[in-house]
């Protein structure tokens, strides 16, 4: 059992970084490949010898619950599949974790989450992806924005291109722009808002953590994308009620880099159009694997629920004696606490004045959580 205590450690954001036309038209998978389609899609792929985890995202292609001695923090991973894109005429890649339409989710193996279509309620919170139809062999998705500008989010509305006439090569938006202006094709929107957070764009990509010990900063990956094999490895972290999640990026630019992830601005957005879940993470107490470096954080219900989303509405719960703490696993049970005087729970963070932010953290994994505050043993960072 740790004999580290939580009463002298604040919670801030210093201390975050310290802790660590209708679905029928898009039914194939980027890059020109069928979709393999809902159970088939997750039937293909590695299992592990976790019988009581279960994949819900179809790109997966391997995981482990638990570090197993292969680093010191206290997460596993999940590998990805990486789809190939193009912005302004280069290289982009993204993964793909959930979409607000539930045929296109069977058909392409990803989440179903209703509250995302709640998107298209607030302009400029998403942004158009293109899916080009019929085009020349190499024809991508082309992305409208990608990390680093102050439009990008993770959270896109899809849009079919078809060609009237002879096919040609579509890189950019602006080739989209001009082709439409001369009439050689059509572009038809759709109203599937769908969670491809990118990961590798044109001079840069998700930050590698070279030290695995922290949760969150340095970044979100274990490992360098291996572009031969089209595959991504992020940390796997654990969050009641039985689900494993990673995180990609926020809509706080202060907190962007404090978890080591990319900023989002306009998923902000998406606070007041109901397409959010709330998300508790803790700020003391038990020590453990959090975000923060205390217990697992709590989602109001497990990943795949109607009622959850990957982009957490996220507060901070703080108990007021720090020795009296308790596991919680519950929304429930926070919020009795929270009426009892035991925690305060604060919307984004104590010291973000009641300002709310959100974490894009789609969970591909379900799993019970295998937190035990009395033989959890912090991290020794690396020197």
């Amino acid at each position: 059992m740790s004999e580290r205590t939580s009463s002298d450690l604040t919670v801030s954001r210093r201390g975050l970084l310290a802790a660590g036309a209708g679905a029928g038209a898009m039914m194939m998978a980027v890059g020109g490949a069928p979709s393999l389609g809902g159970k088939a899609a997750l039937a293909r792929q590695a299992t592990p010898d976790f019988a009581d985890a279960t994949v819900i995202v179809g790109d997966v292609v391997d995981f482990r619950l638990e570090p197993d001695g292969r680093w010191a923090g206290p997460f596993g991973s999940v590998t990805l599949t990486m789809h190939p894109g193009y912005f302004d005429g280069e290289d982009a890649w993204f993964i793909r974790t959930d979409a607000s339409d539930e045929a296109f989710a069977q058909a392409n193996g990803l989440v179903y989450v209703p509250l995302m279509a709640n998107a298209l309620k607030a302009e400029g919170s998403h942004a158009p992806l293109y899916v080009v139809e019929g085009g020349l062999e190499g024809q991508r998705i082309v992305l409208s924005t990608v990390p680093g500008r102050m439009d990008f989010t993770s959270a896109f509305r899809l849009h079919t291109v078809t060609f009237s006439g002879e096919p040609t090569l579509l890189d950019s938006v602006l080739a989209i722009n001009l082709a439409e202006e001369s009439g050689s094709i059509s572009i038809t929107p759709s109203d599937i808002i769908v969670n491809y957070p990118v990961v590798i764009w044109p001079g840069a990509g998700l930050a590698v953590d070279p030290e695995l010990t922290a949760p969150l900063a340095p970044g979100p990956l274990v490992a360098a994308p291996d572009l031969a094999a089209g595959t991504i490895t992020f940390k796997l972290h654990q969050c009641f009620p039985g689900s494993r999640y990673i995180a990609t990026d926020t809509s706080s630019s202060p907190m962007a880099p404090m978890m080591g992830i990319v900023n989002s601005s306009p998923t902000q957005l998406l606070l007041d159009v109901g397409a959010t879940a709330p998300i508790y993470v803790f700020g003391n107490g038990l020590v453990g694997p959090g975000a923060m470096g205390f217990q697992p954080a709590v989602f109001n219900v497990s990943a795949g629920d109607p009622a959850w989303s990957p982009f957490w509405d996220h507060y901070t719960v703080v108990w007021t004696d720090p020795s009296a703490a308790v596991l919680l696993t519950t929304e429930a049970e926070v919020r009795e606490r929270e009426a009892a005087g035991a925690v305060q729970v604060f919307k984004g963070t104590p010291d973000s004045e009641g300002q709310g932010f959100v974490v894009n953290c789609p969970a591909p994994i379900l799993a019970p959580t295998t937190y035990d505050p009395t033989l959890f043993v912090p991290a020794t960072p690396t020197v």
